[in-house]
């Protein structure tokens, strides 16, 4: 049975204490190298999983800026398991309190393009006010030292990832129109920096002193707060210094899904993830997958038409749940799951109409952070500023850049987003709403233990790339770092296509194009970074799996 359950307050009870911990060391997955030791040396120091992922996150910030940052927002999922309890953190951005339906209409026609860069793109971040929440009510450490490490990447400088290198070199034209970004992403020929070259980010380290000497509220009501208002309302904005007061990340129940022998916690909506991959779960969960096989043209048939259906549920029905009523103890039913079964077909790709229309009228960020620590607490975090570089506004003299998390609406009932993606009236603009998102931080249980952590960036690719890690592990045995790198396969209702990885073996693309799947290339995957338990002959102990596709960094001690 499934069992969804979300509401403004912490705490899912879901198993009783037990004294021995999981294993004795600690393993952190991350997107980058140095986000990863930032959370090692917190670990090391005496910090707990949720110290090591807000110092992640903080180094996240300064390392790969074109994913995430201060201001952007995101979601962290938190097990302890000496109490057995689970808390989901919301501090996705917000709608400024001024934004409407037609925000982004230019003489009764839609501008797109507004959503996506500048001013009005920008929504009120949450990431600050978030990792404080969670450094404070579950954390060990004081903030002070969890910021510790990230202070001294942004002040002391780091050598330019392959990933950031690519994001600006890919950006560079737009980076050059903005002259705070211009000075930190190009050289003085105007040339984007390369691989290896050496960053320093001096505004962003004294912006990070005062997080880690006063916490958020500098960002919601003090200096920096002006100026950020300030950038945004010079950029055609519509945020007001009343948006940030009024910020405040919330505490949700966490979704929880009984997926064979397995509890899977995700994130409630505004995150789509926590939902749709539990839809998902719940379709499959009366297959033995295990006899298809990995990757074979009817495993990955089955899991492209589960895909399409529960992809149309999301964008029919999930929105800001503040907002709009989310029908999930429905969509996680036996019944629901069993009426999507009834309607697959076993040789033949289904068309995407046949899942319904949306109401006529009516490339990317984003970062994980996988970590279990010594006592077997384990955190997933997924945060992000929506698309590279966010909105491409800059907040002078604080080295921010800006989310464009207000494209992840629904501009209009059936108008896609920058992803594709396209939603209903239950993800429309409204004043203090915060938009869906496809962020999808999860843990899988097994007893008290935290079986897997997982999660990933890539936008969409987030809920089929998650899932797929998911099930490799648990129906078909794979270690987690095989499960990660394996060829992975995208379909999310509209556009009617199959997205498929190159790596995939080409009889088994061809078979699924037989079958009357549209195939498209896969590229710019999504990023999975993973942590499990494992027993072994010689006890239980942890691995972690960094996904290549981004070039992450995993570290077990």
């Amino acid at each position: 049975m499934a069992i969804g359950l979300f509401a403004a307050m912490a705490g899912a009870i879901l198993s009783p204490a037990q004294a021995a911990p999981p294993a004795a060391h600690f393993a952190v997955a991350t997107e980058h190298s140095l986000a990863t030791e930032a959370a090692a040396e917190i670990l090391r120091a005496g910090g707990n999983a949720v110290d090591a992922a807000v110092a992640a996150s903080l180094a996240i910030a300064v390392v790969n800026p074109s994913s995430a940052g201060l201001g952007g927002g995101g979601f962290m999922l938190i097990y302890q398991r000496s109490e057995g309890r689970a808390h989901a953190i919301d501090y996705r951005e917000r709608a400024p309190l001024g934004a409407t339906p037609d925000l982004y209409a230019r003489r009764g026609q839609l501008n797109p393009r507004l959503s996506k860069r500048g001013g009005l793109a920008v929504g009120v971040p949450g990431e600050p006010a978030g990792l404080a929440l969670a450094s404070r009510r579950y954390g060990r450490l004081p903030l002070a030292r969890v910021a510790e490490p990230a202070i001294r990447l942004a002040a002391e400088g780091f050598a330019v990832g392959p990933h950031l290198a690519r994001e600006i070199a890919r950006h560079r034209d737009e980076l050059a129109t903005v002259p705070e970004l211009a000075q930190v992403f190009l050289d003085a020929n105007g040339k984007p920096l390369a691989a290896g070259s050496r960053m320093v980010r001096p505004a962003l380290a004294e912006t990070l002193a005062r997080f880690a000497a006063e916490g958020a509220a500098p960002f919601y009501e003090g200096d920096i707060a002006a100026d950020i208002v300030t950038a945004v309302r010079e950029q055609g904005g519509v945020m007001t210094a009343k948006d940030l007061a009024e910020y405040r990340p919330v505490e949700r129940l966490p979704v929880v899904t009984s997926y064979r022998r397995w509890r899977v916690l995700g994130m409630p909506p505004p995150s789509s993830g926590g939902g749709v991959v539990a839809e998902a779960l719940q379709v499959l969960a009366a297959y033995r997958l295990s006899d298809l096989g990995f990757g074979s043209p009817t495993y990955l048939h089955l899991l492209a038409e589960t895909l399409k259906a529960v992809f149309a549920d999301r964008a029919r029905y999930y929105g800001d749940a503040d907002f709009t009523q989310v029908p999930l103890i429905r969509l996680l039913s036996a019944e629901h799951a069993a009426a999507i079964r009834a309607r697959l077909r076993a040789s033949a790709a289904t068309p995407a109409r046949q899942w319904g229309s949306l109401e006529a009228g009516a490339d990317a960020g984003t970062s994980h952070i996988s970590v279990v620590d010594a006592q077997g607490n384990a955190v997933a975090c997924t945060s992000s500023i929506n698309t590279a570089f966010g909105s491409m506004v800059a907040v002078p003299g604080r080295g921010i850049v800006l989310n464009n998390t207000m494209d992840d609406f629904s501009l209009r009932p059936g108008v896609p987003n920058v992803y594709g993606l396209v939603g209903s009236h239950a993800n429309a603009i409204a004043g203090g709403k915060r938009p869906l998102s496809s962020m999808a931080p999860t843990i899988v249980l097994q007893g008290n233990d935290a079986r897997l952590v997982l999660g990933a960036s890539g936008g969409p690719r987030i809920i089929s790339a998650t899932l797929q890690v998911l099930l490799g592990v648990l129906d078909f045995g794979m270690d987690v770092e095989e499960a990660v790198r394996a060829p992975r396969i995208h379909h999310q209702w509209l556009p009617d296509r199959l997205a498929v990885e190159a790596s995939l073996d080409p009889n088994v693309t061809a078979s699924l194009a037989r079958r009357g799947h549209q195939i498209v290339p896969l590229e710019d995957g999504a990023a999975v970074q993973a942590v499990e338990l494992v027993s072994t002959a010689g006890g239980r102990m942890l691995r972690a799996a960094a996904d290549p596709r981004k070039g992450g960094s995993a570290l077990v001690e």
